[in-house]
């Protein structure tokens, strides 16, 4: 009998994965279910969940995961939103809708996670 070799998956397919548990999740299914389909365990999935929910907006999945022991690098909160005022309104409210997506779903993900925590339904 041999011992199982551990499966090591790209930073690519970990933020793949986050985006299709957080989709799969706001149609109803359990986390259970979604890391049955991902092959992934449920652990992992929330694991990653955290490390793309700590990331700012925009930070590619090579720097969400950077693997190897190596830390994650990101540029300063203050210096990732522009001064007000050097935003043109249109971009503005790109930013802010996007913004107010991801703070949606992470927040349908805590609220599904924390229910199911309490033993009620969501």
């Amino acid at each position: 009998m041999g011992h199982a070799t551990r499966r090591r998956h790209t930073a690519a397919f970990k933020a793949e994965a986050v985006r299709v548990m957080h989709e799969r999740l706001t149609t109803g299914l359990t986390l259970q279910r979604v890391s049955e389909e991902l092959d992934v365990g449920p652990d992992l999935l929330r694991t990653w969940a955290k490390q793309v929910a700590g990331a700012p907006a925009g930070t590619p999945p090579d720097e969400m995961f950077p693997g190897g022991g190596r830390r994650r690098h990101f540029a300063p909160v203050e210096t990732l939103a522009p001064p007000p005022g050097t935003e043109s309104p249109e971009a503005e409210l790109r930013r802010l809708r996007r913004e107010n997506e991801r703070l949606r779903l992470e927040r349908e993900f805590l609220k599904k996670g924390s229910s199911r925590n309490l033993g009620t339904a969501a």
